[in-house]
């Protein structure tokens, strides 16, 4: 039975005698489940509009200490990294530059601020379509997912940033040329940066989901870890400047989360062995 057809029965059933029964309380009909749907997108909007709004309320610090901070030869991971950093030049070149860009990243704020809240209400939406096992298997997914995106995020504000931005800053071709940034490509490329790192971090979850389709086995991923550092090398060259020291701090991290991924692609391989086994089992058991 699909996910649909499942959270949409919702319908009073006996007390459960196996793992695999629904946990459905009330019947909808197919009408009733699209009004549920709307309403939870609704809340879930909703939720990302309330964390927009507070993002409004604190755009100053948002923009002084969060946003410009790593355009600052005092941002605290150069001490960290022992890198003497100069300042940058960010100029405005548009007459509507400031207004977008500030826009920008309000939307960029509540967005990624607001997301959980908005998976949150979907997650209440389709939870009581879902079998127990397939419940424990997505609370497991979407816990990692929320911290390896974190983990990434961080990373990229905390290392990927800074790194890029004092080698582009330094970075001449002619002492007659003036390193001085446009406001709305900083932030755009402070978005790639940060954004980007958490993404590439989901390696670890989106391998999961793979090895609980049978897709990417560990046979598979150990066969192909001699692509795997060209590709993450690849990858921290598109991220980052063209010099080797961002370069590995990207692929250095992507390397380990891919070994990472080889383990986590063994236990869902073990689980979805298991939850064969089970089925046919239970199969040979009606016959």
């Amino acid at each position: 039975m699909s996910l649909l057809k499942r959270a949409a029965r919702r319908k009073q059933l006996p007390p459960a005698t196996g793992e695999e029964a629904l946990p459905s309380d009330t019947e909808m009909s197919f009408l009733e489940h699209l009004e549920d749907l709307r309403w939870t997108l609704l809340k879930g909007i909703g939720g990302i509009l309330i964390v927009t709004i507070v993002a409004v309320i604190f755009r100053d610090w948002i923009v002084t200490e969060v946003l410009i901070g790593p355009s600052k030869g005092d941002f605290f991971m150069y001490r960290i990294f022992g890198i003497e950093a100069e300042d940058l030049n960010l100029q405005n070149r548009t007459i509507t530059g400031q207004f977008f860009a500030l826009v920008g990243i309000i939307v960029a704020v509540g967005v990624v601020l607001g997301f959980p809240v908005f998976v949150y209400f979907l997650w209440k939406f389709i939870e009581p379509g879902l079998y127990p096992s397939e419940r424990v298997g997505l609370r497991f997914a979407a816990f990692f997912a929320t911290v390896f995106f974190l983990i990434g995020v961080t990373f990229g504000y905390t290392v990927i940033t800074p790194v890029a931005l004092q080698f582009f800053n330094t970075f001449t071709i002619s002492d007659q040329i003036v390193n001085d940034f446009d406001v709305t490509r900083y932030f755009s490329m402070l978005t790639w940066w940060t954004v980007g790192c958490g993404i590439l971090f989901e390696l670890p979850v989106v391998v999961y989901f793979l090895a609980k389709l049978g897709i990417a086995t560990p046979e598979r991923l150990r066969a192909s870890r001699k692509f795997a550092l060209p590709g993450v090398l690849i990858l921290g060259a598109l991220m980052t400047p063209p010099d080797p020291v961002s370069q590995v701090l990207v692929a250095t991290p992507l390397f380990l989360l891919y070994e990472g991924s080889i383990y986590v692609a063994r236990i869902a391989e073990k689980r979805r062995q298991a939850a064969l086994r089970k089925s046919w089992g239970d199969g040979e058991e009606k016959e």
